[in-house]
């Protein structure tokens, strides 16, 4: 039995999906440059509450604010847009921030204190985005030093570093410091003294490959990343020693940690899977998605019969179904519900087959 709590399709592929707070609202991005806000019933079909439409090209990426009720969308036109609610309409208004980047924008994601938020590009650097309130606009600050496009971003959970996944090859984690928005953290193996643009570690993919998904670990001691050569890579700083699983799978598009031992990814496959391990050694444990039962063609009426052999030059036409719930590429997961202390129990993945679902991750 597959332990999913929602299962929605959507008609149209999604790139892109972020949940509100009590998981009552969702935003997702169909093609070609919306952005769709849905509420969520009980019923059958969901809601449209609004359409975020000042993006001219595709939406690649959007993050929900859990606490101060911000969205922000990135595009393929090289834009950002940070949406507020106006209570007096139940409409969303953008704010245009000032990424000063030349090419598409390809991720986004709020820092843990919704104080900035930080953009890939494929310009080769990362916008980290804050309000300028002498200005009344959202200005950036820019981290270089990255040769090639970058595809990931994960914030630690000291909302001062960031973890920079990109094509050519190499998994990174850069200080984000912005004096005006943050404390001094406390040191850490990835450093102590973490002035802004500072590289704190870097890791090239073993066997080669992009790097699609970045993401910390819970405790922010551990990174991991997924390449294009179908493996998952985790680095401890402390021990400077970096775990690689190799597996015979298409590659992971995305993963994120469920604790400090445990791992859910998904991409190419069409199914998340779990990865278990620690500093001595990572494996690949389970598939989320047990399958699903296909249907019998045993039977075929002499109807469907004769037209298949005329379509297809046999008596039943083959049945060319996934035997898994999602039937395209798993691009997006996202944290759904947490036990605390970054403990997921819950994810949600979405796909260009439309479909969301939400996993259980509890046994």
């Amino acid at each position: 039995m597959v332990a999913t709590t929602l299962n929605h399709t959507f008609p149209f592929p999604v790139y892109a999906h972020a949940f509100n707070k009590d998981r009552t609202q969702i935003a997702v991005s169909p093609n070609p440059n919306l952005v769709y806000v849905y509420e969520i019933t009980s019923g059958a079909t969901w809601r449209l509450l609004d359409t975020l439409s000042e993006h001219d090209l595709l939406v690649t990426s959007i993050d929900w604010a859990p606490q101060t009720n911000r969205i922000v969308t990135c595009s393929q036109d090289k834009n950002a847009f940070v949406w507020d609610l106006d209570g007096s309409t139940g409409k969303w208004k953008p704010s245009l921030v000032q990424l000063r980047i030349n090419r598409a924008a390809t991720h986004v994601r709020w820092s843990p204190l919704e104080n900035k938020f930080a953009v890939a590009s494929g310009s080769r650097i990362v916008s980290i985005c804050y309000f300028a309130e002498d200005n009344d606009w959202w200005s950036c600050s820019h981290l270089k030093g990255v040769k090639s496009t970058i595809l990931s971003i994960a914030w630690h959970p000291n909302n001062v570093l960031l973890a920079v996944g990109s094509t050519d090859m190499k998994a990174r984690v850069y200080s984000a410091f912005v004096k005006k928005f943050d404390s001094k953290p406390a040191p850490s193996g990835w450093g102590e003294k973490l002035p802004f643009n500072t590289l704190c570690a870097e890791y090239a993919n073993p066997s080669g490959g992009w790097i699609h998904s970045v993401a910390f670990s819970p405790s922010g001691n551990a990174l991991a990343f997924s390449g294009h050569d179908s493996s998952v890579n985790i680095a401890y700083p402390d021990s400077q020693t970096l775990q690689t699983v190799r597996c015979s799978s298409l590659p992971f598009l995305s993963l994120l940690f469920v604790n400090e031992s445990k791992i859910v990814a998904a991409g190419h496959d069409c199914a998340p899977v779990i990865f278990e391990g620690s500093e001595q050694g990572w494996s690949q444990t389970k598939s989320l998605d047990t399958g699903k039962e296909k249907k019998s063609s045993s039977v075929v009426s002499a109807f469907n019969k004769f037209k298949s052999i005329d379509s297809h030059g046999t008596a039943e036409e083959a049945d060319t179904s996934l035997n898994t719930i999602h039937q395209n590429i798993i691009n997006d997961l996202r944290p759904y519900e947490s036990a605390g202390d970054g403990i997921l129990t819950c994810v949600s993945s979405s796909g260009l087959d439309g479909k969301i679902i939400v996993w259980n991750l509890v046994d």
